[in-house]
């Protein structure tokens, strides 16, 4: 390999490895700095290769260009200084979905899967019509196109520059999603009724230590934390929601783990029923459901 010009400490101690070199000492680099290192630095050689993982595997001997070298080592040093692997390659997988990501808007999480398990296991019609309310990139409004593209779907974000990029992945993926700008309901059609509503809303106390910490110190505030300890957003949606659900319509939200109670508690005070918490992968209270029954308030 022929010298890098101002080659940085760690360009030098990896000049000339070999691809499972590269992972190996990737890895130990990241011991403090994430929790999936090797991972990391995989994904982020597969991003700079434009190969898969199968690639790493089979050519574990290989020493790679010096422009893709360059390029690799730096975004493991961008890595190293605490940026979120999604936001280097600007792709994030949910629901087996490439969504693109941009620090306008959270990376998506695994987590949040189970909400969309829910509302398909929940309503299993073909015709059905759904409201994503802070959609950010998409995910969950596209997860829900891709299972069931019959249904009538609405996305909405506050941040213009997130509506643009959920827009652009719909367009990648071409999954049919009405995306647009809006303030919660505020741009919603009045006469519109959704037989479901969904929302991954802010929900972190703005005083929570957690924000100081990983990949979320990177992500946007306004996406992340909520008035009233995390709830404000939560009880500004579910009230809203009423004049927009369909009779017998469901809500459902991803909240803190620690918020199923409190959310059941304002679902049910609101005049929603049956108002239920199921738990995300690690077992840990995650999304709140509840109906709207307009009869059953009359009566």
């Amino acid at each position: 390999m022929s010298a890098l010009v101002s080659e940085s400490p760690l360009q030098t101690s990896l000049k000339n490895a070999p691809l499972a070199r590269l992972v190996e000492q990737g890895a130990a680099l990241l011991l403090e700095a994430s929790d999936s290192g090797k991972l990391d630095t995989q994904v982020l050689l597969c991003h700079v290769l434009d190969k898969d993982l199968s690639y790493l595997h089979t050519w574990p001997e290989k020493v790679i260009a010096d422009e893709a070298f360059l390029h690799f080592t730096r975004l493991l040093e961008r890595r190293l200084a605490g940026e979120p692997v999604a936001y280097i390659t600007g792709i994030k997988e949910f629901w087996s979905l490439p969504l693109k990501v941009s620090p306008a808007t959270l990376i998506p999480r695994p987590d949040t899967e189970v909400l969309v398990e829910q509302v398909l296991a929940c309503h299993q019609q073909n015709k059905l019509s759904c409201l994503d309310l802070g959609t950010g990139t998409g995910a969950i409004a596209l997860a829900l196109a891709s299972e069931q593209p019959a249904w009538q779907i609405d996305a909405v974000d506050f941040n213009v520059e997130a509506v643009m990029l959920a827009r652009d992945n719909a367009r990648s993926l071409k999954l049919r999603v009405n995306i647009y700008q809006s303030d919660w309901f505020k741009q919603v059609p009045a006469d519109k009724r959704f037989e479901v509503i969904v929302s991954n809303p802010p929900y972190i106390d703005g005083e929570d230590k957690h924000l100081g910490q990983g990949d979320v110190r990177f992500e946007p505030e306004s996406a992340l934390v909520a008035l009233e300890n995390g709830l404000a957003d939560i009880i500004t949606i579910a009230s809203g929601a009423k004049e927009y659900l369909t009779d017998g319509g469901s809500i459902y939200f991803e909240h803190g783990f620690e918020q199923g109670g409190q959310v059941r508690s304002i679902l049910t005070r609101l005049g929603y029923s049956d108002a239920k918490t199921t738990k995300d992968f690690a077992g840990n209270d995650r999304i709140t459901q509840a109906n709207w029954i307009i009869n059953q308030l009359e009566n």
